[in-house]
């Protein structure tokens, strides 16, 4: 447990940010999910609109998120020209 005032204050604000980031990441299997359920262009929009969120809010880097977008739609692709 920290002692001093600074230190605590950070391990409550770490405590939030963890928080906060868990709850983005659970959106996003979420949207990824429910595409891969169900592949739609109004479902990959949604599970992109999510990758962008978090790339938005330095949760994921740039590069990463246009990879996983790119394997999501080559799943769409897939899909249609079956």
């Amino acid at each position: 447990m920290p002692i001093i005032k600074s230190a605590k204050k950070a391990a409550r604000q770490a405590d939030k940010r963890t928080k906060h980031n868990v709850e983005i990441k659970k959106d996003i299997k979420a949207a990824v999910k429910a595409f891969k359920d169900k592949p739609t262009p109004k479902t990959l929009a949604k599970a992109q609109s999510e990758y962008d969120k978090a790339v938005k809010k330095d949760l994921l880097k740039k590069n990463t998120a246009s990879r996983r977008k790119a394997r999501l739609h080559a799943i769409l692709k897939a899909t249609k020209s079956k």
